[in-house]
């Protein structure tokens, strides 16, 4: 055992920490040297997300300390960022097991600070604290989730003023401060009790009627009330709004999947509690077979990720991928926004740069201003903030199973998505078709795009080394030819440059630095490589198009472009 480690434990045993945690590191002491490794070879990093890890005692695990020295030094640097002030910080959580704790835990600390506190009574979906912050006028808040990870995880996720996470410069500051937290005794643990105010209620019923607000067409929803609808909320928090907001929407035909209702941090039927995942769907799919129903939903634990199953055009039940439900809902906004009479000249919308070229191609198509940012909804809010006054921003969106409608809120937002896109299945099935049609349809209209992501892990103590090593040979090696077609285009959003590989001409990227690579080909095939920030994990997303002119061409044209990807994906041997 290394002796550092072991001294750093027993630092836990001797420290001002409470019985149970001194005899559960004592035991490992004693018995599980592995754990202990485990638990106390690092800090849990405090990220530009915050914190997300195993729960468990120990430096680098989820507890009641970690997430007060993270706290402490949040609270330390609002309070620099505004003297002299009162400040006021929003707090919720999810369903996961010691959430609500972890929430009290922050709100006491942020409390004995001397900061105002608004802590919902109970479990609330992400995006609400998104909303609660913009309108209490808070300079920050916190959620306590680990949004879809498995069971063991939790996490802390650091918002700013705007209802947004933390964006440079105060996620990199934030991080310097709770460096700065070099020992639980750092932190003022008790005292504010007067200072918290649980909320709850009059929040919910403010961000319904926003949601409510977004709705274009509700005379069809009118006409379609009883449009067939199951959703599940896999164990998490969307119970709690979901069902309210699609009854605000005026939809009275929806049907719970019980096995999934009951908020349970352990999520007993799944594996994953990711709606991004088919196996993780298979309750809500045989539910929604039994009952003939016109369209599935689940939301994840935080109820900020949303996933859709429909009847495609055989008839069977499949579920979309999040660049799909992307294009459907951006399409939708911009068309029903245009037909009511109600689009701004100003109007634009926001996506991601791996996210479905097809969304740029259905803005640029209808007049309407498209921006690419980061992956991350946090850049979307960012540039909202930056466009204020200026443009009208509709949506934003990214291929991770993610939508932020209108801008009262600055997260994504699986509440508001789900009722939208029940309107959108209404709006289709008031003339006889499936949103599955009308994807169809939108393949004919701006091109046949298709997309896949495959993720490769590197294990053990050598991963990020072997994934950086691979990044450096595309960075300086980039490939001539990918699925034998020539790579025109590089762009590196490290070194903020894109270069044309046949002319050599450059120019400059202007998005802050990301450790992201892209190569498009001659024949439109874009392909991104993007090493994960958190995990010993690198993704590759494979973006391909073609042109559809009639139905009956779909199943054959979709098989050419899957087979493009299998051909990307063996030429860059990635399999």
């Amino acid at each position: 055992m290394d002796n550092a480690i072991l001294e750093k434990a027993r630092s836990w045993v001797n420290g001002n920490y409470d019985a149970a945690t001194k005899q559960a590191v004592q035991d490992l002491i004693d018995h599980n040297p592995n754990e202990l490794m485990e638990a106390f070879y690092k800090n849990l990093e405090f990220g530009t997300g915050g914190l997300r890890g195993i729960m468990g005692v120990g430096t680098n695990r989820m507890n009641k300390y970690t997430v007060g020295m993270a706290t402490q030094g949040f609270a330390n640097y609002l309070k620099k960022t505004y003297p002299n002030q009162t400040i006021k910080v929003a707090i919720a959580h999810d369903s996961r097991n010691n959430s609500r704790f972890f929430a009290e835990t922050t709100a006491q600390v942020f409390a004995a600070n001397g900061i105002q506190v608004f802590l919902f009574e109970d479990l609330r979906p992400t995006p609400e604290l998104s909303f609660a912050i913009r309108m209490l006028q808070c300079n920050g808040g916190v959620v306590c989730t680990a949004s879809h990870n498995p069971k063991e995880y939790n996490g802390y996720k650091a918002y700013w003023n705007d209802g947004g996470q933390l964006v440079p410069p105060h996620d990199k500051n934030v991080i310097k401060e709770v460096e700065a937290i070099q020992t639980i005794d750092d932190v003022k643990w008790s005292g504010g009790d007067a200072n918290i105010t649980l909320i709850g209620a009059e929040i919910d019923k403010q961000y319904l009627n926003m949601v409510k607000s977004l709705s274009v067409n509700p005379e069809v929803i009118e006409q379609q009330k009883d449009l067939k609808i199951v959703y599940t909320p896999i164990h998490g928090s969307g119970i709690k709004l979901v069902p309210a907001a699609l009854a605000e929407f005026g939809f009275t035909n929806v049907h719970i999947v019980e096995e999934q209702a009951t908020p349970d941090g352990n999520f007993p039927t799944v594996a994953y509690p990711n709606p991004e995942e088919s196996e993780t769907m298979r309750i809500g799919l045989e539910k929604a077979k039994a009952l003939d129903a016109d369209i599935l939903l689940g939301t994840d634990p935080d109820a900020d990720r949303v996933g859709i199953g429909v009847k495609n055009h055989k008839g069977e039940w499949v579920l979309m991928n999040g660049n799909q439900t992307a294009v459907l809902a951006f399409a939708y906004l911009i068309e029903a926004r245009r037909k009511k009479g109600i689009a701004q000249p100003n109007d634009m919308v926001i996506t991601t740069i791996v996210t479905t070229e097809m969304i740029n191609e259905v803005a640029r198509q209808n007049h309407v201003a498209c921006y690419n940012v980061l992956t991350g909804f946090k850049w979307i809010a960012e540039l909202i903030k930056e466009k204020e006054g200026k443009e009208n921003y509709i949506i934003g969106g990214e291929e991770s199973f993610g939508l932020m409608i209108g801008s009262q809120i600055r997260d994504k937002d699986s509440v508001s998505a789900v009722a939208l896109l029940c309107e959108m299945a209404a709006y289709e099935k008031q003339q006889g078709k499936t949103l599955f049609d009308k994807l169809i349809e939108l393949y004919m209209q701006y091109g046949f795009y298709y997309e896949h992501l495959i993720s490769i892990t590197k294990k053990g103590m050598n991963g990020q080394k072997e994934i950086a090593a691979m990044m450096e040979s595309y960075r300086s090696n980039p490939p001539q030819l990918i699925n034998n077609s020539k790579v025109v285009t590089l762009l590196d959003y490290e070194l903020q440059t894109g270069t044309n590989l046949l002319t050599g001409e450059k120019w400059k990227i202007n998005l802050p630095k990301s450790n992201v690579l892209q190569f498009i080909t001659e024949d439109g095939s874009k392909i991104s490589a993007r090493p994960s920030g958190t995990e010993p994990k690198i993704k590759f997303y494979f973006s391909v198009h073609t042109h559809l002119s009639n139905k009956s061409e779909f199943d054959a044209k979709l098989d050419e472009l899957k087979q493009r990807i299998n051909g990307i994906i063996q030429s860059m041997q990635l399999a």
